[in-house]
């Protein structure tokens, strides 16, 4: 079992700063990609940012500059780091996981979502 467990969401005025984090857990060998996603209503969910477990990292080009991925291995979490914030970054972000459990088969798991609110 594998739970991904999301904070950080809120409120936040344009130009403002928000923290998301999202920590796993359960029988987990080991985490080697972890990332966000978000969707903004009547939208399709879209790649945020994701890094690896060696400290990869990659960006949808509409966040470069403002957010920053970063992540704990030892505490199998990740954290969102979002600045500058626009209201077009309004949505529901989800954090997801990929993996290997301790019994050795892989898991790709999904956060519940944290809403994010952007107001101008």
């Amino acid at each position: 079992q594998v739970q991904l467990v999301e904070s950080g969401g809120g409120l936040a005025q344009a130009g403002g700063s928000l923290r998301l984090s999202c920590a796993a857990s359960g029988s987990i060998l080991r985490v080697n990609v972890m990332g966000w996603y978000r969707q903004a209503s009547g939208k399709q969910r879209e790649l945020v940012a994701t890094t690896t477990s060696g400290g990869s990292t990659n960006y949808a080009d509409s966040v470069k500059g403002r957010f920053t991925i970063s992540r704990d291995n030892a505490k199998n979490t990740v954290y969102l780091q979002m600045d500058s914030l626009k209201p077009e970054d309004t949505g529901v972000y989800y954090c997801n996981a990929d993996g290997i459990m301790s019994n050795g088969l892989r898991f790709k798991y999904w956060g519940q979502g944290t809403q994010v609110t952007v107001s101008s």
